[in-house]
């Protein structure tokens, strides 16, 4: 166990250390985090009416909803986009074949390669919803924040698996995975991420349903808008629970199987 924290340190200060060095995108990302919870509030101001209010769950403003939305959004597209991104930059630097020979094991390496990037997302996350508690009266006093917790580890398990996947896709293909911006992209609109899904067409509800992303943004605005407890957001956190079940496992065996296959073609480093 001291070993993979060990390991896992090693990847995180790394990656840190890189990031360091251009200072100014920390700044920059500052900045755009406060026009984007600007952009909202003021778009909640114009859009907000009693059918829209009707819609939406109890207690809970357009600026509210639509911002978390947003956030969560930016955590899932982190979830799914930061293996492939490992991936490229280690080829592109040529430390992907040095990596892979090392004593790391498969799941602590791809874990290792993930954790900068979700710290640096939380991070992010943290900024935008302080603009929007400061400056828009964000009703952050009302999280459960050990449900917020739990809702985003199973985010983070669940989603990680299609990231793993993906990065498969890259390693195997050499090109971004189209699957994975098709998911995002139906998730936009049958998610919930900037208007409730019951506004929806009945067909499109129902694919609401069966897509887990629904679950994950109900379960994370129940908790940090209604302050809903960890039993309360069960539902959403079991999908998400059982979708990384799944998932983690049989996208770590596939990934393992495209490293031998890679390595038996001569194609591992090819770009």
């Amino acid at each position: 166990m001291m070993r993979i924290a060990r390991d896992l340190w090693l990847f995180f200060w790394r990656d840190l250390t890189i990031a360091r060095t251009y200072r100014a995108p920390f700044i920059l990302e500052a900045i755009e985090a406060l026009f984007g919870a600007a952009m909202f509030y003021y778009l909640s101001r114009f859009v907000d009416s009693p059918q829209l209010r009707h819609s939406l769950p109890q207690g809970t403003s357009y600026f509210a909803f639509a911002l978390v939305g947003w956030i969560f959004f930016e955590y899932l597209h982190t979830a799914i986009d930061t293996f492939d991104q490992s991936i490229q930059e280690a080829r592109d630097s040529g430390t992907l074949e040095q990596l892979l020979i090392t004593q790391t094991s498969l799941p602590v390496m791809l874990a290792g390669s993930a954790v900068y990037p979700f710290s640096a997302a939380l991070l992010r996350v943290g900024v935008y919803v302080a603009w929007g508690t400061v400056l828009f009266d964000f009703p952050l006093r009302r999280a459960n924040w050990m449900a917020v917790c739990v809702v985003l580890l199973a985010t983070l398990l669940a989603f990680s698996g299609l990231g793993i996947l993906s990065a498969s896709y890259v390693l195997l293909f050499k090109r971004g995975n189209p699957a994975k911006w098709l998911l995002l992209s139906f998730s936009n609109v049958a998610g919930g991420m900037l208007f409730p899904t019951s506004i929806l067409p009945d067909w499109l509800q129902f694919a609401a349903r069966l897509n887990p992303v629904t679950y994950a943004l109900a379960g994370m605005r129940a908790a940090l808008l209604s302050g809903a407890t960890v039993f309360a957001v069960w539902q959403s956190v079991a999908v998400l629970f059982l979708m990384a079940a799944l998932l983690l496992p049989a996208s770590i065996a596939v990934f393992s199987w495209t490293l031998r296959r890679t390595k038996t073609t001569g194609t591992l480093t090819h770009s």
